[in-house]
């Protein structure tokens, strides 16, 4: 959350009245002729940054705050955050009747407590926790206060160890990756723990290497933060399969077992025990339901603690987050609190004290309405979409940087394509970059350009510098969650292809500049691999889609023969094939409709239902068991993505 500063509104109006334009600030300046009623007037009157004398009538004060978040982003369409932006009707309901009630409220509210504490038993369970512990967590405000109690609990512990040793305890260190996200940053500035950030670069997927982090370790460290699921690139954190004392060499075996081994083996020759904390604010929802067979939560003994988010892929709106500690011995006594004056003996061990119960009610709901295969059929999904995305990109002007759909084995004859254990570990994330031949050929292109370009087109899509290490790269990203159905990925393609290439001067690409104001137009045969279709060695010759005589689109045939002004937006209007099963045309009228140029169409069509192995079943699909609402694959009514697209 961005930080606001007091404005004094005198100086405001009388900076806007010394200005040339200061009529638009002058009261008789919102006059107009006619008005449906007295919103205009009324909002008139409410001064921006004091408190108002009198109060407006509540249509108009809701009016005008309709009016004015009505500029922000499509949630739908924001790319950039992780943090969920839909749920059922019923779970939209649950929130309207406790949106009043206080979490912190045991007496009052008891069934709320017992939802609470259900949720902790599934997350213990579902993260396997011992059966023979006692594991204690709690519900947060979201992952950032889950990250500051589990690295508290770290600290306090390592303090009385110091203490009871006799030793120096006001220098704790906590280590971990600099692709942490700024939550891991905040613990230790705020709780005056050093913080030692592990350099990531290209070369370690730009997530901490367990070698390199062995030497930020020390008797001062109170313990090891391992990101299950970079905020950067999506990589699930130390994904090596060397030895101990060998190069690292990054691959695809079970997340944090190098790092469990190299703790070891220093705990072994110093006698210093380093806890381990999971920073699973997105992964601990995705592994448990993609990876069931990966190690990396409470089956490992060093890892003390987990912290998630419910508004992540936990799929519940923002202000949820989880903490367990997989034995209460693990939670210090000196962060528990007694409380008598609710009505009841309660206990605390949070920032914060009040907080609302309804994210918790709709976790549940979740849990009841999806279950494991629920959630499971989700994450499928989405890494499915992520995949379609990354290959795209990948055929045509791109880099990918995240690795969920590289396979980690051969997968001819496999008959289930979507089974995301064939493919590397990650989150449903696609991190991408500017190819280094296209960053050769067009260097004039920026690729911060392409973020703002897309934003034009409604999508929020995040250009940024790599973490420390190698924040010369720049990164795009895309977090593909429940909402982003297949058809908006086919979609993004397209308007991210038709972008990058009218930046590159192609003249194909209708409605933007002439191919002389970039420079000439790009050679795609460039970019062809030997034996792919339409490169010189290729039998199945691509000349169709890319001939004079072949029919475009009027918008084509407009700049690229008259070279006249672009026509109105309604002859814009892109055309390609629809990646979706249900919308799918044939090639012969995609190769004609398109003005995406031969490379990109090649990718998009390379991206088809036999491709990526997609089943028509609509409910499969969202994972939610509600035929009422999206119908059934046989069916007329049956609504699949683009259905569930459009109730988002």
């Amino acid at each position: 959350m961005s930080l606001s500063r007091h404005i004094n509104a005198d100086e405001v109006i009388e900076k806007c009245k010394e200005h040339p334009h200061r009529k638009h600030a002058a009261q008789d300046g919102r006059q107009t002729f006619h008005q449906s009623w007295s919103r205009d007037e009324d909002a008139a009157k409410a001064p921006k940054y004091t408190l108002p004398e009198t109060g407006i009538p509540s249509k108009a004060a809701y009016q005008l705050l309709h009016d004015q978040t009505a500029l922000d982003g499509n949630p739908l369409l924001n790319l950039a955050s992780f943090v969920h932006t839909w749920m059922p009707e019923e779970a939209n309901k649950l929130i309207q009747e406790n949106q009043s009630k206080n979490q912190v409220d045991l007496d009052e509210y008891p069934a709320a407590t017992i939802i609470h504490n259900r949720c902790i038993s599934m997350l213990a369970d579902l993260w396997k926790a011992p059966k023979e512990g006692k594991a204690i967590g709690t519900s947060t405000a979201g992952s950032s206060e889950a990250i500051m109690l589990g690295g508290l609990a770290m600290k306090k512990r390592w303090q009385e160890a110091r203490k009871a040793a006799g030793k120096d305890h006001y220098h704790p260190n906590i280590v971990f990756g600099s692709n942490a996200q700024v939550a891991l940053e905040k613990f230790a500035r705020y709780w005056d723990v050093e913080a030692r950030l592990v350099p990531c670069d290209a070369s370690t997927n730009f997530v901490m290497n367990p070698h390199a982090a062995m030497q930020f370790i020390d008797e001062n460290t109170i313990g090891v933060m391992v990101i299950m699921g970079s905020t950067y690139t999506g990589h699930f954190e130390a994904k090596c399969s060397t030895h101990v004392g060998s190069p690292c060499v990054f691959s695809t075996v079970v997340p944090q077992n190098l790092m469990i081994a190299l703790v070891d083996e220093f705990q072994k020759k110093t006698g210093l025990d380093v806890p381990i904390h999971v920073d699973g604010a997105s992964g601990a929802f995705i592994a448990p339901f993609a990876y069931p067979d990966l190690k990396w939560a409470f089956d490992i003994p060093r890892v003390v603690s987990i912290n998630t988010s419910g508004h992540k892929f936990g799929l519940v709106y923002a202000g949820l987050g989880w903490i367990l500690w997989r034995d209460e011995s693990f939670l210090h006594k000196d962060l528990i609190f007694e409380l008598h004056y609710l009505g009841s003996v309660e206990y605390s061990f949070t920032l914060n004290f009040s907080k609302p119960a309804a994210p918790i009610i709709v976790q549940m709901f979740n849990f009841l309405n999806l279950g494991f295969e629920g959630y499971r059929r989700i994450a499928i999904k989405d890494l499915r979409n992520a995949r379609m995305l990354s290959r795209a990109l990948e055929a045509t002007y791109f880099t990918v940087l995240s690795n969920i759909h590289k396979p980690v084995k051969d997968l001819e004859g496999v008959e289930d394509l979507d089974e995301p254990t064939l493919y590397e570990p990650g989150l449903p994330v696609v991190s991408f970059r500017l190819s280094d031949k296209f960053k050769a050929d067009y260097g004039h292109v920026e690729q911060s350009w392409i973020q703002s370009m897309l934003r034009t087109k409604g999508w929020i899509v995040p250009n940024y510098n790599g973490p420390e290490g190698s924040s010369e790269v720049e990164i795009l990203r895309v977090v593909v969650r429940e909402t982003l159905s297949e058809d908006l990925i086919e979609r993004l393609i397209v308007d991210i292809l038709e972008i990058t290439e009218g930046l590159m001067g192609e003249r194909l690409v209708a409605g933007l500049r002439p191919s002389h104001v970039f420079g000439p137009p790009p050679s795609h045969d460039n970019y062809l691999r030997d034996g792919e279709a339409g490169s010189p060695t290729s039998s199945a010759s691509s000349s169709d889609l890319s001939s004079p005589s072949t029919p475009q689109s009027d918008a084509f045939v407009l700049i690229h023969k008259k070279h006249l002004l672009p026509p109105p937006p309604s002859a814009l209007r892109l055309r390609v094939p629809s990646l979706a099963p249900s919308l799918s045309r044939s090639l012969s009228i995609a190769a004609t409709s398109s003005p995406l140029s031969p490379i990109a169409m090649r990718a998009v069509l390379s991206c088809s239902p036999k491709a990526v192995g997609v089943a028509n079943q609509p409910d499969k699909e969202h994972g939610r068991p509600d035929k009422a609402n999206f119908g059934s694959a046989g069916e007329e009514t049956g609504q699949g993505q683009s259905g569930f697209a459009r109730q988002c």
